[in-house]
């Protein structure tokens, strides 16, 4: 049997709580007393894609931020291609995409293809796979025409899609994707909709956790769905096998019924 591409053990992570005036000069020594995961344990197997599904503040992005080693966990453990994030930081980095669905970490005066060629040269990637690989994802993503302009004069929406060719860069084992497809028109979405099931996920074999509002998106692209209602895991099987424990008929319906929140809770936004 394969290992797991993620596995997630008792996993525990609080802030501590958000203070204002004076009594913000205390909040870097306060203890950490408001919980964003609570003791969530699951594993994603190899060339499985996972959803990520809950309300805002329900922890779907600080789960992700610890996967990427963007974050220490208060407790508990976790492997990404079998490392672990907190002890072996750098190679869990060599083997992931990770992509943010804010704070994009672009130079704004350097141009599209001046970035990715800087974050392709981190990953140890040589100058001419970098100019071939750039050129086929610029063309997959509709780019070509963009990579030279500086970052800074970019819509929201390609400076998105330029992140999402960041972390598809280097041919990752594992992909996190933080709402890929916030800031993209409907039929850019679309496309890398089909782009990351047909040719991430089917033909390099890719596994997949990524966070999404988009219960379509989520259908489409997931195997299993793992939801979370304040930090907690609550459910965690596939779409149709959700919509059946719930006996709901959609998924809207099953999510609603698993965690006691209304569909209208599902509004983008960082959690």
């Amino acid at each position: 049997m394969l290992d797991p591409a993620i596995t997630v053990v008792s996993l525990e992570k609080s802030f501590p709580p958000a203070l204002t005036g004076w009594r913000a000069f205390l909040q870097p020594f306060a203890s950490p007393t408001s919980p964003a995961l609570r003791g969530v344990s699951f594993e994603v197997k190899q060339g499985e894609s996972v959803a990520l599904l809950g309300t805002n503040g329900a922890g779907k992005t600080t789960l992700l931020r610890i996967l990427a080693t963007l974050l220490l966990p208060s407790r508990g453990s976790a492997s990404v291609a079998g490392f672990d994030p907190v002890l072996h930081p750098a190679a869990v980095r060599r083997q992931l995409g990770y992509h943010a669905g804010s704070d994009l970490g672009f130079y704004a005066r350097l141009t599209g293809r001046e970035n990715l060629r800087f974050f392709g040269r981190l990953n140890h990637l040589s100058d001419a796979f970098l100019r071939e690989r750039i050129l086929a994802l610029a063309e997959q993503f509709e780019l070509s025409g963009e990579l030279d302009r500086q970052v800074r004069t970019l819509s929201s929406g390609t400076v998105q899609r330029l992140s999402l060719i960041r972390s598809l860069l280097h041919q990752p084992k594992v992909l996190l994707l933080d709402e890929p497809t916030r800031s993209l028109d409907a039929i850019a979405a679309a496309d890398f909709r089909r782009f990351l099931k047909f040719e991430v996920l089917g033909r390099q074999g890719t596994s997949l956790l990524f966070a999404s509002h988009t219960l379509n998106e989520i259908e489409f692209l997931a195997d299993r769905v793992l939801i979370l209602n304040e930090g907690s895991l609550v459910a965690f099987d596939s779409p149709d096998k959700l919509k059946s424990k719930a006996s709901a008929v959609s998924l809207e319906e099953a999510f609603s019924r698993l965690t006691g929140h209304g569909v209208h809770t599902l509004e983008p936004s960082s959690s």
